[in-house]
């Protein structure tokens, strides 16, 4: 994957899980990282360390997704270290609480969606009016879930939402974005063992997700990274957009 040498990549939500895992594959063929965070600083400086101790260049941005001043100065800041961006990568997102109907609280859902679904289009406005300006076109990741497949696992609808909104949208901005040479596609990792589950899935809800899985075995975040290379990658991919590729050990089969 030469092409991806020297290519500038924003990985959002970058300091742990699957976005450590897909920063640090993109450091290590070349590419110049933008590792985003939140409240991690300590870690996502460990994951730009490992990427420049590989030869990589790498920087972090700290950004609460749910604040669009505040993912507006992180591409800013993004584009002061490296000029520009070429590939945007949507990971950040959490479940953030697994709730029954009967008490879900309207600021829960505005917090599960904004975090999970607004969030990428606020990334997404503002990295693609810098792609435009540039004319050399553009590529755009964003992360889904096979729970906007089937629904998700105990109490968890309105992150199954959101990431059903995140496909849907990922589908409508491929179309939106094609004329600019943008391709826009998306990941859906299935039960993948990262601190996403530590906090949300006990040990038995996680045997219970393994025994639906034809694996018959959770993932792990290293194995996700070889989808989001391949469609980052013109050579491999220069032909796909609008499309979601399932990570999830034929658990959902679509």
């Amino acid at each position: 994957m030469e092409d991806l040498k020297g290519k500038v990549v924003l990985v959002t939500g970058a300091s742990t899980g699957i976005g450590a895992a897909v920063a640090k594959a993109f450091g290590a063929r070349g590419a110049k990282v933008v590792v985003h965070y939140n409240q991690s600083e300590a870690a996502a400086s460990a994951v730009a360390a490992d990427i420049q101790a590989a030869g990589g260049e790498a920087v972090t941005v700290q950004a609460d997704v749910r604040d669009s001043q505040a993912i507006k100065t992180a591409v800013a800041k993004s584009v002061q270290a490296f000029g520009h961006i070429d590939i945007l990568i949507n990971n950040a997102g959490g479940l953030v609480q697994r709730v029954p109907i009967a008490e879900m609280s309207d600021a829960l859902f505005d917090d599960i969606l904004h975090i999970n679904a607004l969030s990428v289009l606020a990334f997404c406005r503002e990295v693609v009016p810098l792609m435009r300006a540039r004319g050399q076109g553009g590529n755009i990741i964003n992360v889904t879930s096979v729970a906007a497949r089937h629904g998700g696992g105990p109490g968890a609808y309105l992150y199954a939402g959101a990431k059903g909104f995140v496909s849907t949208a990922t589908r409508g901005l491929a179309k939106e974005l094609v004329g600019d040479k943008i391709r826009v596609n998306a990941v859906a990792p299935g039960v993948i063992v990262t601190p996403f589950h530590d906090r949300y899935s006990t040990p038995a809800m996680l045997e219970s997700f393994k025994s639906c899985i034809p694996m018959g075995r959770l993932g792990d975040a290293d194995e996700c990274t070889g989808a989001f290379l391949f469609l980052a990658s013109e050579v491999l991919s220069s032909y796909v957009t609008g499309q979601i590729i399932e990570v999830n050990g034929g658990q959902y089969m679509p």
